[in-house]
């Protein structure tokens, strides 16, 4: 029997951004249907609106349990005006999911405006949903979730897309310093989580595919992996795939973090003097 975290329970309340599809609108659907109340937030558009339907039939309590709300999480001031609607509607929130993300693909020296844009939404929605929801979930006293959604390459940070990574590697540094900063702050029941999804088949990782990969896990798989891991207390949830397991991923992480130790060049694992070693160390288990 899987053991399930205490905020996640009937009539208690969760926020979710990126919503509109994929893992963010997959853990609607699964909160929903464990009684809690959702707020969907994403981009306005048709999008929000039919995923907010799709939420809707599944909750007890249907439009009752259930809202949409249009947020462009790259800017404050509409973070904060969600967070205030959300307490006029339901009281309080058990859940926060910073889940939205973008990846538009970027390099070195490419258009400045898609650094800006990934790091606004990536990055800061992250931590300013994080800071304008949290004092007030620390507040009401009852156990509560703030789960950021991260990436395996913002800890291996593959060469590609060094904006995704930039924004990813600082999720991962700024959810273990909330967590750091809740589990010292007294009496609070709430803890932060950070969500480090494999391949899976969303719009964002689909790069135009219609079918899903062998390889990739679908958006169900993925939150019901973290829904135990949650219901374990796990901080790191850490998500294989069908290609890559766990024990890959450890390999990989621990090779990437050599470098600094070994004084290796950066990114060896795709250094032509280190290619053949790195595969030779991951695969040796």
């Amino acid at each position: 029997m899987t053991v399930t975290h205490p905020a996640l329970k009937k009539d208690n309340v969760a926020v979710i951004t990126g919503a509109a599809s994929g893992i963010g609108l997959t853990a609607a659907k699964e909160f929903a249907r464990q009684g809690l109340c959702v707020v969907l937030v994403d981009l306005e558009g048709e999008k929000l609106v039919e995923a907010c339907r799709e939420v809707t039939a599944l909750a007890e309590g249907g439009e009752h349990d259930v809202a949409a709300i249009g947020t462009d999480v790259s800017k404050p001031d509409e973070i904060a005006a969600l967070e205030r609607a959300v307490i006029q509607r339901f009281g309080r929130v058990h859940v926060l999911m910073n889940n939205a993300g973008i990846q538009p693909g970027s390099s070195i020296f490419g258009p400045q405006a898609n650094w800006e844009n990934v790091l606004a939404v990536n990055l800061m929605g992250v931590v300013n949903g994080s800071r304008i929801f949290g004092p007030a979930m620390i507040a009401h006293g009852e156990p509560a979730l703030i789960i950021n959604t991260g990436s395996k390459q913002g800890i291996t940070t593959p060469p590609g897309d060094p904006a995704y990574n930039v924004s990813k590697s600082g999720v991962k540094t700024f959810t273990e310093a909330l967590q750091h900063e809740l589990r010292n702050t007294e009496g609070c029941q709430v803890s932060a989580h950070l969500l480090i999804p494999g391949f899976v088949f969303t719009p964002l990782a689909a790069g135009g595919r219609t079918e899903k990969p062998d390889g990739a896990w679908t958006s169900e798989q993925t939150v019901e992996f973290m829904i135990e891991s949650l219901g374990r207390g796990d901080f790191y949830i850490l998500c294989p795939d069908n290609d890559i397991d766990r024990a890959t991923d450890e390999r990989r992480m621990a090779w990437a973090i050599g470098d600094i130790i070994e004084n290796r060049p950066p990114l060896s694992r795709w250094h032509p003097d280190f290619a053949d070693i790195s595969k030779e160390f991951i695969n040796n288990r």
